[in-house]
């Protein structure tokens, strides 16, 4: 039992350092192509580490406790994607269940604030969900060609078959366009659109917005292990590093060149990627 305690905890440390890091990577990216300085790459974690020390205030429209727990339930829930993936080796269907959460605790946080953002950003997540759930429906074209969902045995068939990112393409385009809508300043970004301030955020101090930044590095973390092991593994740990920054370096080039898009389009230019991806795949399939 301390044994696997000691390797989630590690697990939870690596992710959050190393999501930290990559989104600052990210945005530093993203400034040197509009030629600006940008901010140095622990920025991020800078950030992070300076809420938890800063004071904490509570909005007289927040539906409290809710207002509190929404912060600490986001953590959680990718702690837990965590223990099913990179320690247990589970199954992505559980991963599935799991982002279906986040989906709806998302839609909560900006509810629970009593900012008009915040509900703006409220009934925005619902729209996202629309468009990222069937993104999500890979797991369900990756078991109709591997014949399993269990996260060690997709590892095993592509020891033996091959990456699937060369028999699923479309499938593989499917989940990076599922990345790319929860990297910051994505065109798929409506939840937390600038136009909104910051969305679902916008109402959380301190202690708690340190919470929601934990949330999102662990979050973007495992969306981009998910993503190598699934479609590229089995990887060691200079190739998952590998793979982890040539994805965050794809994804600051579109945000630094696409702008946000309104809901309606980012909704439908989802759902139109999803289909081509989903009936492209189930056409190939025989094929590959």
């Amino acid at each position: 039992m301390n044994t696997l305690m000691a390797k989630i905890l590690l697990n939870v440390l690596i992710a959050f350092l190393v999501g930290s890091l990559l989104f600052g990577l990210q945005r530093k990216i993203m400034a040197r192509i509009q030629m600006r300085p940008g901010p140095p790459i622990i920025q991020h974690l800078l950030h992070t580490i300076k809420f938890f020390i800063k004071e904490s205030a509570f909005p007289r429209t927040a539906a409290m406790p809710f207002y509190i727990a929404i912060t600490a339930m986001l953590s959680l829930i990718w702690i837990a994607a965590i223990i099913v993936g990179p320690v247990m080796g589970g199954s992505l269907l559980i991963i599935f269940a799991i982002y279906a959460i986040h989906k709806i605790v998302e839609h909560n946080a900006g509810s629970s604030s009593g900012s008009p953002y915040g509900k703006v950003s409220c009934v925005r997540a619902v729209f996202s969900a629309a468009a990222e759930v069937p993104l999500f429906a890979v797991i369900i074209l990756i078991y109709l060609k591997t014949g399993t969902m269990g996260i060690n045995e997709i590892i095993s068939y592509q020891s033996i078959h091959g990456p699937l990112l060369y028999s699923l393409p479309l499938v593989a385009m499917m989940f990076f366009v599922l990345i790319l809508s929860k990297a910051p300043y994505s065109p798929f970004a409506i939840t937390k659109g600038k136009d909104i301030i910051s969305g679902y955020e916008t109402e959380h101090f301190g202690l708690l917005r340190g919470y929601l930044m934990i949330s999102e590095s662990i979050a973007w973390y495992m969306l981009l292990w998910i993503f190598l092991t699934v479609f590229i593994g089995p990887l060691g740990i200079l190739g998952y590093l590998v793979g982890m920054i040539i994805l965050t370096v794809v994804t600051a080039f579109i945000c630094a060149t696409t702008p946000l898009l309104n809901p309606n389009h980012s909704v439908m230019l989802q759902v139109s990627l999803a289909f081509i991806g989903i009936v492209g795949s189930l056409l190939l399939m025989p094929v590959l």
